[in-house]
């Protein structure tokens, strides 16, 4: 009978002993002192930007190859290999001897023209005095031929007129003759302009501020006319313009509508350890069939030269910005679907989970649109042991310890 006694009590003293320990896991989980430690980050307002980053590399802001614009052998170089420029600094002056000659006939010819206008003026003059002259012979011969008649015989009247008539068509002729002679002169100063032109063409100058990036020519080569249709022309040099550069960016298409003319880009150039800051200062308002992509260049300012081209630079484009929106990091939100969810912890330093509604989003934060309040605390730290209505001893994490993934 004892024994019968023992075996039944013996069930009823192990439940008893393990309902004291459940009470005792319960009042340490209760416990601040015992509660684990968490990482949290406070929610509160600042601003936010939605930003592109796309690798690319610095382009001059135009490049040229330097041609002659007249064929001839380069008699005077002025520059070399990174000569720095300015707009209409002479960079070569050609020897162009049949130029020359054709220079010196033109002013020849220029100095004939100018003497036969000369002669046409005097053969006009001779001719206006002499129609003068049979023309006032003329008339004074048929005036008394009517006032006294029979005076004078119709036969010196019929010579005077004859003679008015012949100084008149000699005057007519000398006038034809000096409208060809100015005629002569003008086509030969305009023959001797166009070639005083080519001539000047001789000196090549640069189009832009700029720096000669390559020689192609040297003292004593001759340079071909760059005006042909020879795509093998040999040119001076290359310049280019680096006092600005451009950046090209293939903008994706799903973002083309955040992309505006005068919109800020932030550049880094990872080998120079700076950042510099550029403008969306062009596009090609069409998408690329082949890459679905939309050819976007950004100006960057290059006074100091620091930049090169075909150095390699990162391009940070704000798509969107808001302001002063409530935002907490990247870390905190839980993500299911189209469901966002964070772990809060409250007033009593327990865990709660919030659904929320997110709006724009950075690479470390993300706006928060309902869910949460300014100042709650979020978990950003390790959340695969926490559960909702676990006491927890709340540490606020610094931003080197959320951004290294906490």
């Amino acid at each position: 009978m004892p024994s019968q006694k023992l075996k039944f009590l013996a069930p009823l003293l192990l439940a008893g002993v393990a309902a004291g320990c459940g009470n005792t896991r319960k009042a340490e989980a209760g416990n601040p002192a015992t509660a684990p430690a968490v990482a949290v980050v406070k929610a509160v307002r600042r601003d936010l930007a939605n930003n592109l980053e796309i690798a690319s590399e610095f382009q001059p802001f135009q490049e040229i190859e330097v041609y002659a614009k007249v064929s001839g052998y380069v008699q005077k170089l002025y520059v070399d290999w990174g000569t720095h420029v300015k707009q209409g600094q002479l960079l070569a002056v050609l020897e162009i001897p049949e130029l020359q000659q054709q220079l010196q006939q033109d002013e020849a010819a220029v100095r004939r023209s100018d003497n036969d206008l000369a002669r046409a003026h005097e053969e006009l003059h001779r001719a206006e005095s002499a129609y003068t002259v049979a023309h006032l012979t003329y008339t004074r011969l048929a005036e008394v031929q009517k006032s006294r008649p029979g005076l004078v015989a119709q036969q010196e009247v019929d010579v005077a007129q004859g003679k008015d008539l012949e100084a008149r068509a000699s005057l007519s002729a000398a006038q034809d003759t000096l409208a060809a002679a100015e005629q002569s002169l003008d086509v030969a100063k305009a023959a001797h302009e166009k070639d005083k032109a080519m001539y000047a063409y001789a000196r090549i100058t640069a189009p832009f501020d700029g720096i000669v990036t390559e020689i192609y020519a040297y003292t004593g080569a001759l340079l071909p006319a760059g005006t042909s249709s020879n795509k093998g022309s040999l040119a001076l040099c290359r310049l280019s313009q680096n006092n600005r550069l451009r950046l090209v960016i293939p903008v994706p298409e799903s973002v083309l509508p955040e992309i505006h003319i005068g919109g800020s880009v932030e550049v880094r150039v990872p080998v120079l350890k700076k950042t510099y800051q550029g403008i969306v200062a062009r596009f090609a308002d069409q998408v690329d069939a082949s890459t679905r992509t939309m050819h976007t260049e950004v100006d960057v300012p290059n006074p100091a030269l620091e930049l090169v081209p075909g150095e390699y630079a990162e391009a940070s484009l704000v798509l969107r910005q808001e302001h002063n929106v409530l935002a907490v990091p990247v870390q905190a939100l839980n993500r299911a679907g189209d469901t966002v969810t964070v772990l809060v912890v409250n007033g009593q330093n327990q865990i709660e989970e919030r659904k929320v509604q997110i709006g724009i989003e950075s690479p470390s934060e993300v706006e928060i649109l309902s869910g949460l309040k300014d100042g709650e605390l979020v978990v950003v730290g390790n959340r695969s042991q926490l559960r909702p209505g676990l006491t927890v001893s709340p540490k606020i994490a610094s931003a080197t310890e959320v951004s290294g993934g906490m």
